[in-house]
């Protein structure tokens, strides 16, 4: 999918599960602590939302990311194909974010691979909407800083770090090559 067609399909996709929820774009702002301008532009296609404002607005809509690029009219599979694994890129920093999780399959996990390109950093502020998400970030390459609750934690292959979503964390790749992890995450709703 071209970078255009991905951003009217975010847009349309925010807008479609807002309007789903009854939610009106100053409820959603008040919600996710995006503004109802940016809300509004993304709606229209006329701004890419970082990694971090994303998870606001999906927090906000009580939808995991994975779940948000999930195409809902899908036949359920147990079976998630990588080359049918919803792919994003944060315009902001450059990260990959593959959707590994086969979708629509009811799981309140989502498995997640991420490449991280060296030197990127973004930060996921405290978000009271994703309290009770948990998640695991397991590297496989490169190396990452991930801070939670003020502590930096110096993570290496095969080290494996546990952390509330909405507690706000932040990601940093010091490193000289791309880092590579997994993100286990649990929405812990019902």
């Amino acid at each position: 999918m071209a970078d255009d067609d991905l951003e009217l399909a975010i847009g349309a996709r925010i807008k479609e599960l807002r309007i789903a929820r009854g939610l009106t774009l100053d409820e959603l702002a008040d919600a996710s602590s995006v503004s109802r301008a940016m809300i509004s532009r993304i709606e229209r296609a006329e701004a890419s939302p970082t990694a971090s404002l994303l998870s606001r607005l999906c927090a906000a809509l009580g939808l995991s990311l994975s779940a948000f690029f999930a195409e809902e009219d899908e036949d359920v599979s147990p079976l998630a194909r990588r080359d049918q694994q919803a792919i994003w890129r944060d315009p902001g920093t450059g990260y990959v974010r593959r959707a590994v999780s086969p979708p629509g399959t009811g799981s309140k996990v989502d498995v997640v691979e991420v490449a991280f390109p060296a030197g990127a950093r973004v930060i996921f502020p405290p978000n009271t909407a994703s309290l009770g998400m948990t998640q695991h970030v397991w590297l496989f390459e490169g190396e990452m800083e991930v801070t939670h609750r003020d502590v930096v934690h110096c993570l290496m292959p095969g080290d494996c770090i546990f952390m509330g979503v909405g507690d706000g964390h932040a990601f940093h790749n010091p490193g000289e090559v791309p880092a590579r992890y997994g993100v286990i995450l649990d929405r812990g709703r019902s």
